[in-house]
């Protein structure tokens, strides 16, 4: 199959991506099409109107491939199958191509260090067969083999290993459904420039590679030692040349990359972004960043002095389908929280959490780069508390249940006000909160002052800010204030209402002015210069 030809100009330039507005679909969670709960690739597509009137350049879907769902669909059993909760494999090319008339382009996720134990290899290689070289199969250790073969911990909790029916044991760093493959078998990186040539070969844009820095594993598998150099598996030198060779399959199709890449090492975290290697990667310091005017700037600033040296674009990111809401992260007084904690325990304040998320989005979406919208972001979802007997997500388990997991913000969406579900369709595989219809999309539409209303206008009023750099302007204790193009943000944080240039001629707020025309606190702007 060809790839698709675009149907809008504006979105067939190669740089596309450099200053994209992306939307992240999470599919369980999205729409329900089919009435049994669980978001599908038909609610997909019968909201695209909704997300080509939101304005988003292309959709990210998370993994929507044949999956046990042991870890959300980040345990994946075949790359070239749909799983049949979300459809078929023709329905997900009629998605690609639907969106793309709309002028949307399409992300697909690829998982390349583990696979499902219910992937045909791990089967085989369980039985005993030479598919063993393709995962990390080691003897235990202790008189009896009794011991795991070293000391890593999975980032789920818990050892790293887990002892099959013969004796040896084997490697996961996320749940003991998610096998690691050995990367240092050929097989393996066939295996993925295959797959990546299956779904660019189906017209998709990009493909967002989760875990990024995580596939190479010293062979030696040596204990953990704490500041050792280099790490036993986190971002070794040989994965460079893994992704020299993606990129030389992607630059067939003018396809992009967007690594996940949690790195503190700025230059290490740069190396991915050579121009023979991921065209982008993600920003996690400005999603983690507390609602302080001081550590805002430092990652603005950070985040931009490390992409320039390789001329890759920034991108911003307020939320994803792993950490609490921004309406409940910035609902939380104290400034020193850690945003990656969950949400359950801390107070939250609805009311300020939604006008500093609202402003957060004006920041966000006028800063040079990239944006990625986690779905509902633009509906103001807050948090959900999900009942212990309804959590499913593994991290809650594998923690002996100490921590409340990732599903309070998978909850999946609503859409009507007046539908039962709130018009996600049957009911869903998670529970919605009994207020969830007050953020239904139906009903906010109609509202100017909703949050969509102003996703929406931020969204279409975003090219004001034109492609150039940045520039800090002066501005009081608490105020971040920038200048690109002929187009000003301003954002209060400083606690007390702000006087605005004068000349300037506003052209959105994230609320209201006070009575004096001043910026108050917890609100941005856009201005005309």
């Amino acid at each position: 199959m060809g790839q698709p030809t675009p149907a809008s100009p504006s979105s067939s330039a190669a740089d596309w991506w450099r200053s994209a507005v992306i939307y992240q679909v999470y599919v369980r969670s999205f729409a329900d099409g089919d009435g049994d709960g669980t978001g599908d690739l038909a609610g997909v597509r019968a909201r695209l109107p909704h997300l080509a009137e939101l304005g988003v350049d292309a959709l990210w879907f998370t993994p929507w491939y044949l999956s046990p769902m042991k870890d959300g669909g980040y345990d994946v059993a075949d790359y070239r199958m749909i799983d049949p909760a979300f459809g078929t494999l023709a329905e997900a090319e009629k998605l690609i191509a639907e969106a793309l008339h709309l002028g949307i382009r399409t992300i697909v996720d690829i998982v390349p260090n583990h696979v499902s134990d219910q992937h045909p290899w791990f089967r085989t290689a369980l039985a005993g067969g030479p598919e063993r070289e393709l995962f990390h199969f080691r003897p235990g250790r202790g008189a009896g083999g009794e011991l795991p073969p070293n000391d890593w911990r999975s980032e789920f909790g818990g050892p790293a290993w887990t002892r099959v029916a013969d004796g040896s044991w084997y490697l996961h760093l996320f749940a003991p459904e998610q096998p690691d493959l050995n990367w240092a078998h050929p097989a393996v990186r066939r295996e993925h420039e295959d797959v990546l040539r299956f779904w660019m070969e189906r017209g998709v844009a990009g493909v967002r590679i989760d875990s990024a820095a995580l596939l190479a594993k010293d062979p030696r598998l040596p204990d953990f030692v704490q500041g050792r150099d280099p790490h036993p598996y986190v971002d070794r030198d040989e994965l460079h040349d893994v992704y020299r060779s993606w990129r030389a399959v992607a630059d067939e199709y003018g396809t992009v990359f967007v690594g996940e890449v949690w790195l503190p090492d700025t230059e290490r975290f740069a190396r991915y972004l050579r121009p023979d290697e991921l065209h982008t990667a993600f920003n996690f310091s400005f999603m983690t960043c507390p609602w302080d005017a001081g550590r805002l700037r430092r990652s603005i600033d950070e985040t931009l002095a490390e992409h320039a040296p390789v001329g890759a674009p920034a991108t911003w990111v307020l939320c994803n389908h792993d950490v609490t809401r921004t309406v409940t992260r910035y609902g939380r007084r104290d400034t020193g929280f850690d945003f990656a904690t969950k949400a359950f325990g801390i107070p939250s304040d609805p009311e300020l959490g939604t006008r500093r998320a609202r402003a957060a989005a004006l920041l966000s979406l006028a800063l040079p780069g990239a944006v990625y919208v986690y779905q509902g972001e633009e509906l103001g979802l807050p948090e959900a508390e999900i009942p212990p007997d309804r959590i499913q997500d593994p991290m809650h388990f594998r923690s002996g249940g100490t921590d409340p997991g990732r599903d309070g913000c998978r909850v999946p969406l609503p859409w009507t006000a007046g539908a039962p579900h709130a018009g996600f369709g049957g009911e869903p595989w998670l529970p919605q909160p009994e207020d969830w219809a007050a953020y239904a999309a139906d009903r906010q539409a109609r509202d100017p002052e909703s949050m969509l209303r102003l996703y929406r206008e931020a969204i279409r009023l975003r090219p004001v800010f034109g492609d150039g750099p940045l520039t800090w302007l002066p501005a009081p204790g608490g105020v971040l204030a920038f200048g690109r193009a002929d187009a000003l943000c301003l954002v209060n944080l400083s606690g007390t209402p702000v006087t605005l240039p004068a000349r300037a001629r506003l052209l959105l707020a994230s609320g209201p002015l006070d009575a004096e025309g001043r910026l108050p606190e917890d609100t941005a702007v856009w201005l005309r210069a």
